[in-house]
């Protein structure tokens, strides 16, 4: 068994308070994610407006607190105009992102019924800066949040919307530096256009949030200066750059896998020191905050070798089946978001439902959890607040891919108003517990652990399917307990637990 992971919660220490907004998610005209997915007219769940409401159950039950909206690829060759008024007359388009047919039954005005039917969860609306431009920015923004009495709001309205839809956050395209990417451009032509749109959207409503595209991934060839360009042309008109990581396990490395959330964590802190490296040059007191809308586990490889679509409307497309190795990765990445609250104030889980997700559909069928539903839904539960500073002592392992890495990676939240403190940690190792000891200074009010929750299999492979549904889910754990200690000069109180191996853990005290 490895020695003791150690590490030390002081409220007086923190790295930021959350943004609930960091628990966002991600539907894209991308295969099964909104026809069979959340929308399927005639389904026996379907409401009147042929939403799935087992589906809308369980996304309610996954705490999403933002839905980002339509692309992903798809929107760099998006017509909004095709997705409004009555549904019988919309055009049908062949989708080049995804060499897809998109029906466009499902558009704007179904999406922000979807959104609140969902309830607490606001819009992020993507723009298409691959095929369109400033114009049909703006005109977009005219439909869906001016009152009355224009053009574009009285089409709204005579659409059935009578209310403004009120978007407040803007995606300026998406993944522009891509090769594969609908309009791809380079970084300064994209830094133009980026803000020249930033500017008009503004003439209309100064107070948007707005997000421009960072680089797809870190392993870019044009990464950090990619940003390092676009925010010298857009610094002064946009909230956020974006950030896209996916991560999988290549070649048995599962060693390397389990550690993903390093990369992912020094991919944060480099993006972090461009922008603020930009602003020290622009002499500017503003900071830029990160988007990181799209994030997850993906098995990217084999998306790659799949054979060419032939133009279906609604494909199975990138329906990975996850495992409970898969779910404490995943698990690994919101740590990691949490542990840079201070800066990603919005995250999106990518995506929603079918398409690499954590809810699962058949049409027709039911609808059931993925092993990665668990984490986010008791991470968006419970991970509000202040996050606190963590500084791990934990033996470590030794990776392929990052070297030496902590068994354990761990962060923890505190409720200011009702003093409640939940950890989130993972144990990397495969094959040993790993005993934990938390050192709760400062916090001498907790009296009793509330929830040790524990994702783990004897089968690392475990996963949740239409045939066995429930095969894996988050189970209690006895033994965690509180102990005060009165050995040294003063009091204290030190959390004891003892994460099993391959696991995902919430531990919840009061």
């Amino acid at each position: 068994m490895p020695s003791d992971a150690r590490l030390v919660l002081d409220p007086a220490f923190s790295v930021g308070t959350v943004d609930p907004r960091l628990f966002g998610s991600f539907v894209e005209h991308l295969g099964r994610c909104v026809y069979t997915g959340i929308y399927e007219p005639g389904h026996p769940a379907a409401d009147a407006e042929g939403l799935r409401t087992d589906v809308l159950d369980l996304v309610r039950e996954l705490g999403v607190t933002a839905i980002r909206y339509p692309g992903g690829n798809f929107v760099s060759g998006f017509k909004w105009e095709d997705s409004v008024g009555p549904a019988e007359e919309r055009p049908r388009r062949l989708d080049l992102a995804w060499r897809s047919t998109e029906t466009n039954r499902f558009g704007l005005s179904e999406f922000m019924d979807f959104l609140r039917k969902v309830e607490g969860t606001s819009p992020m609306i993507a723009v298409n800066l691959g095929t369109r431009g400033v114009q049909e920015a703006l005109e977009l923004q005219e439909y869906a949040n001016h009152p009355a009495g224009t053009a574009l709001a009285d089409r709204r309205i005579s659409h059935g919307d009578k209310d403004p839809f009120g978007v407040r956050l803007w995606c300026l395209g998406n993944e522009m530096d891509g090769p594969w990417q609908i309009g791809a451009k380079d970084a300064d032509e994209y830094g133009r256009l980026a803000a020249q749109t930033a500017r008009a959207m503004r003439m209309i409503d100064p107070d948007l949030e707005l997000v421009a595209c960072g680089s797809s991934s870190q392993s870019m060839p044009t990464f950090a200066t990619w940003e390092a360009t676009v925010l010298q042309h857009t610094y002064d008109v946009v909230d956020y750059i974006s950030m896209h990581a996916y991560y999988e396990e290549l070649e048995g490395d599962r060693d390397s896998f389990l550690a993903s959330a390093v990369d992912m964590e020094s991919f944060i802190d480099n993006v972090v020191a461009t922008c603020d490296h930009v602003g020290a040059r622009l002499k500017s007191s503003k900071k830029i905050n990160i988007s990181f809308d799209e994030w997850n586990v993906w098995y990217l490889t084999k998306t790659q070798a799949a054979e060419p679509l032939n133009w279906e409307e609604a494909p199975r497309l990138l329906e990975d089946v996850y495992s409970v190795t898969d779910a404490v990765v995943f698990g690994s990445l919101l740590i990691a978001l949490l542990r840079h609250a201070d800066r990603v104030t919005v995250a999106c889980l990518a995506q929603l439902v079918n398409v690499i997700a954590p809810i699962m559909t058949e049409p027709g069928g039911p609808a059931w959890r993925q092993t990665t539903f668990y984490p986010f839904a008791q991470a968006s539960a419970y991970g509000r607040g202040r996050v606190l500073t963590v500084n791990v002592d934990s033996p470590t392992y030794t990776t392929a891919k990052y070297g030496e890495v902590p068994l354990l990676h761990a962060t923890a939240t505190i409720d200011d108003e009702t003093g409640a403190v939940t950890v989130f940690a993972v144990n990397r190792s495969q094959t040993e517990a790993l005993p934990l000891t938390v050192d709760l200074r400062g916090l001498n009010h907790l009296t009793k652990v509330i929830e040790h929750s524990v994702l783990t299999d004897a089968d690392p492979d475990a996963r949740n399917t239409l045939e066995q549904p429930e095969r894996v889910t988050p189970r209690a754990v006895e033994g965690t307990a509180l102990a005060a200690d009165r050995a040294g000069a003063g009091a204290g109180t030190t959390l004891n637990a003892l994460l099993p191996p391959l696991s995902w853990n919430v531990i919840r005290v009061g």
